[in-house]
């Protein structure tokens, strides 16, 4: 099995809804995403997936969510807009966008809203 992650980095704010501390008022992170593909073949070049498409699909969600208040976007103005839902938001995004000519599938993707703070979703 091969994989291959890549990362991206953006700062938006965000309210949890139905919680009761700190983080049910408006706050805002810095947040990390890695995103992992697998797959058990390589194409003819020697590669699962060329970074460069991965990195271009992530791109479209980041500067979706980049700089704004994601309780305003859809779908987090119905979804609570918590790490663990804004990875696998990562995950549906890219997924449908994914085009090379071997199979390949995330396997996992990562958000980290502080340095020690990390939710995972893996489908």
């Amino acid at each position: 099995m091969f994989e291959v992650s890549v990362e991206k980095t953006f700062a938006s704010g965000h309210a949890l809804r139905n919680y009761k501390g700190k983080c049910e008022n408006v706050h805002g992170h810095n947040y990390r995403v890695q995103v992992t593909v697998q797959g058990e073949h390589l194409d003819a070049n020697g590669l699962l997936v060329d970074f460069l498409e991965l990195k271009r699909l992530m791109d479209g969600v980041v500067e979706y969510l980049d700089h704004r208040f994601i309780n305003d976007l859809p779908p987090f103005t119905e979804l609570n807009p918590s790490a663990e839902n804004i990875a696998k938001y990562f995950h549906d995004e890219m997924s449908g966008g994914m085009t090379q000519d071997v199979a390949v599938r995330i396997s996992e993707v990562k958000v980290w809203e502080t340095d020690t703070s990390m939710a995972l979703y893996r489908p």
